[in-house]
């Protein structure tokens, strides 16, 4: 059987300005729009949906990783630098202002304008190597 996933709803209090703030950093286009959806597509087809919520309605924060080439991160980390957003090399924010070099590329980690944590690698995750920091203690060796 093949399975792939085709696209996913991403809530945001702005669903046009978190969609434009996605493709402007990731050199993607926003889409057409699609009845309460803006639409971003990535390379390999999945669409992130963006749709408004009311401010009533809590936001729950989401992970979204995006894997890019290494020609395409510098250009990713040049614009998240440019347009002076904060940035960390790590998921839990303890590490700011820096980037990773885990799994053999290279990582940074940033919040959307609704909260949602976005990481952008330049090489996909592998677990057969150990990673600095990966010990018995961590649960990660």
């Amino acid at each position: 059987m093949s399975v792939e996933l085709n696209h996913t709803i991403v809530f945001a209090r702005d669903n046009r300005a978190s969609a434009e703030f996605l493709a402007r950093i990731l050199d993607l286009e926003v889409g057409t729009p699609w009845g309460p959806f803006v639409p971003v597509s990535t390379a390999n087809g999945v669409t992130l949906d963006y749709v408004s919520l009311p401010a009533e309605h809590p936001l729950a924060s989401q992970h979204y990783a995006f894997l890019v080439t290494e020609d395409e991160f510098d250009g990713v980390f040049a614009r998240i630098k440019e347009a002076g957003i904060e940035y960390w090399a790590d998921p839990h924010f303890k590490q700011p202002g820096e980037i990773n070099h885990n799994h053999g590329g290279r990582g940074v980690y940033f919040l959307d304008p609704g909260g949602h944590g976005m990481e952008v690698i330049s090489a996909p995750y592998t677990f057969d190597t150990p990673e600095p920091g990966d010990t018995p203690e961590s649960g990660r060796a």
